[in-house]
């Protein structure tokens, strides 16, 4: 199959989600289970109802997992990798461990976006990164998670004011 060229997110949207348990890393109640969730705002401040989150972590001990399935919920194995969309309030999460690196990698995808974006979420605690102490002091706020809401909280906001730090990739 040839891929397709980057275009806003539309109604193909669909295809491959929902699965079953895709933000569900570990199951609810899992020892050491945490929850990361938040909201998609706009430029505005308003939420974003049809966004589309991926999220990549490390295992607690630090390790990439390096196993396939990663769609496979079957209760028991961390694969590292799941996906979620936002509900009407932009809002939404995931049911995951603490990773054994200090932050999340998360992607998303939304309405007008041509290309996917990337950023981090960092654990309240990783106040000494290197790629954090990298950025502009007034910037690295928006990479942070806050404790809250059973877990951690950490909203993307796509642009405007306390917009979130969007990370580029060479393109292969």
């Amino acid at each position: 199959m040839i891929p397709t060229p980057g275009q806003t997110v539309g109604p193909f949207f669909g295809y491959a989600l929902p699965f079953d348990d895709d933000n569900r890393l570990v199951p609810l109640g899992a020892p050491g289970a945490v929850r990361l969730g938040g909201r998609v705002l706009d430029g505005d401040g308003d939420p974003v109802p049809d966004a589309v989150l991926e999220l990549w972590q490390t295992d607690p001990e630090g390790r990439v997992v390096q196993q396939p399935g990663s769609l496979l919920r079957e209760g028991y194995g961390f694969t590292g990798w799941g996906r979620t969309s936002t509900d009407r309030e932009g809002r939404w999460s995931f049911t995951t461990v603490r990773p054994g690196s200090s932050f999340f990698a998360i992607t998303v995808l939304a309405r007008g976006l041509l290309h996917r974006l990337f950023t981090r979420a960092y654990l309240p605690d990783a106040a000494d990164d290197a790629f954090l102490l990298a950025l502009p002091a007034d910037r690295r706020s928006t990479l942070l998670t806050t404790e809250g809401e059973g877990g951690y909280v950490f909203d993307v906001r796509l642009q405007g004011d306390g917009e979130t730090v969007f990370l580029t990739f060479p393109r292969g």
